[in-house]
């Protein structure tokens, strides 16, 4: 009897010990959670909202966007810009877009997005204390993604910046922008991934996160746990055209490289090595006597560049550049393109089943121009470099074949590698000859329409001419 009053009165204690320890539960998972609200009050001042105005017709105000058929992308930028699709022919319209930004030095230097503030006639930025001034374009550059603005203003108060190299993925970060117009709107996750390469972003190693962003957030800081900008954000990854858990930053140690020669010169100049590479896969790796897969395999060497000077051949296989791991083809081009042309580094590579150091002196990148034939100067007005049509089950009877895309109109209008042109405006071309001498007599700013082939079905582009 008294034994079974004893197990009672322990079972009763260890209920009671329980539940005191459930009740701390939620007391415990509050002290593990991150206070943003410091960060917030000492960041935010430097951020800003950026709004652009830009002057077009219906034409011209669809280049550079998507068709309405095309929203659905995967990776897009994100700032809140409207497409005027149901505007009359040729009315002149503004259009209005919204971004972020941050200050990055007490005399008004401020950066965002180079898609934010791109063609723009008018930036204006709105600073924290709600004061509105006219922002000057410094610089941009593209490829990074990145612009640098001027504003004339004092003692303005600027962000801290962090180091990336320190991150590590599943540490909390936090973001402040705009969204939708929203000022100052703060939302918070954690590093998913870091050097993510994405498709046509061959520069930049991205951050990748589950911080909510959405349209008017791109061009904004994004900050570690000691109120640090560690990068900037820039794209989404959507299937809807809204955020859906996956979110990408510029590093900031690669936007300040950019930040020092927009300063310095106006423009950005990289590294470049001349090879073309591809992605190493298990058989690949299997074939070329590596245990896993890993590098860069170069697939080919420009005979005239500078990876063929420093003796680089097709066939190798890129492990480390500059002192920097290659895991996969993506990581290349970063570790080259942020080094100065002249600069020398050192290569390891696997040739023939070993591994070799060479040194390397990287060039500068041709312009598009420069690697262009004659040929090719010809074909400019349209952005688009042809040759005699080749045999095929499915091509047309005449007509010319696309050999490159430059970048312009034609390439935003998806002309593709490979596409068969057969008239310009209503003129059958029979030839390359004809061709050229028919985009010789285009006029800048005149609209034609081209006849195009792709894989046996045609279609009708229209173009304006550069």
């Amino acid at each position: 009897m008294q034994l079974a009053i004893s197990a009672r009165r322990y079972a009763l204690f260890g209920v009671l010990v329980l539940a005191g320890l459930m009740s701390l539960v939620p007391e415990v998972q509050a002290r593990s959670l991150p206070d943003f609200t410091e960060l917030v009050e000492e960041a935010s001042p430097a951020v800003v909202n950026i709004s652009t105005t830009r002057v077009v017709n219906q034409r011209s105000g669809l280049q550079g966007f998507m068709n309405p058929e095309e929203l659905p992308q995967l990776f897009r930028h994100f700032f809140g810009d409207q497409l005027p699709f149901n505007l009359p022919e040729g009315k002149a319209v503004p259009r209005q877009s919204l971004g972020s930004g941050f200050i990055i030095s007490e005399d008004g230097y401020i950066l965002t997005n180079n898609h934010v503030v791109e063609e723009a006639d008018e930036i204006i930025v709105r600073l924290s204390d709600r004061r509105e001034l006219t922002a000057k374009l410094i610089g941009s550059d593209p490829k990074t993604d990145i612009a640098l603005l001027k504003i004339e203003a004092r003692d303005l108060p600027v962000v801290e910046l962090g180091k990336v190299s320190r991150l590590k993925v599943g540490e909390w970060v936090l973001a402040i922008g705009s969204p939708f117009g929203f000022d100052h709107t703060v939302t918070a996750g954690i590093i998913s991934a870091m050097g993510r390469s994405l498709p046509n972003e061959t520069y930049v190693p991205f951050i990748q996160t589950d911080v909510a962003i959405n349209p008017g957030n791109s061009g904004g800081p994004l900050f570690n746990l000691k109120g640090e900008v560690i990068g900037i954000n820039s794209q989404i990854y959507t299937r809807s055209g809204g955020f859906m858990g996956l979110s990408f930053a510029i590093p900031i140690d690669v936007a300040m490289n950019v930040v020092e020669q927009l300063k310095e010169d106006g423009r950005v100049v990289r590294g470049w090595l001349g090879v073309q590479i591809q992605e190493v896969d298990r058989d690949l790796a299997k074939s070329f006597g590596l245990d896993r897969p890993m590098g860069a395999l170069i697939a080919s060497v420009d005979e005239q560049g500078p990876a063929a000077r420093s003796g680089i051949q097709s066939g190798d296989i890129v492990l480390e550049f500059d002192g920097h791991e290659i895991s996969r083809a993506g990581d290349l081009p970063p570790a080259v393109g942020n080094l100065r042309p002249g600069n020398q580094a050192y290569a390891k590579v696997w040739r023939e089943g070993r591994l070799m150091t060479l040194t390397v002196e990287v060039g500068a990148r041709p312009e598009e121009n420069k690697l262009a034939t004659s040929q090719s100067a010809q074909n400019a007005p349209l952005g688009l470099i042809v040759k005699t049509l080749e045999e095929g089950t499915h091509q047309p009877r005449y007509g010319v074949q696309v050999e490159r895309v430059l970048e312009g109109e034609a390439a935003r209008a998806g002309i593709q590698v490979g596409d068969v042109i057969t008239r310009l405006g209503y003129t059958r071309i029979r030839s390359v000859q004809d061709w050229q001498a028919l985009v010789g007599n285009l006029a800048s700013g005149e609209v034609v329409h081209l006849h195009v082939v792709r894989e046996g079905r045609s279609h009708f582009v229209a173009i304006k001419v550069d």
